[in-house]
């Protein structure tokens, strides 16, 4: 599992797109009915979903990641 910290709240869209997983915003729709995420072992697939400090995001073939926000 990788960690990822950042200074501010971060939405799953803008994760993916941060990552270099999808190439623009428009995308992360897509990518979310195409493949299955996790978000703390739950199905997510709303682009717009905060990611909160400690949430562990699971990409499948993608990576496994822990988020961080620097305090």
């Amino acid at each position: 599992m990788e960690t990822k910290i950042f200074d501010d709240i971060i939405t799953l869209g803008q994760f993916l797109k941060h990552e270099g997983i999808i190439g623009s915003g428009g995308e992360a729709k897509w990518f979310l009915s195409e493949n299955e995420v996790r978000l703390n072992e739950e199905i997510e697939d709303r682009r717009g979903k905060k990611l909160q400090h400690g949430d562990v995001l699971d990409l499948g073939e993608f990576g496994r990641y822990k988020i961080e926000y620097e305090q």
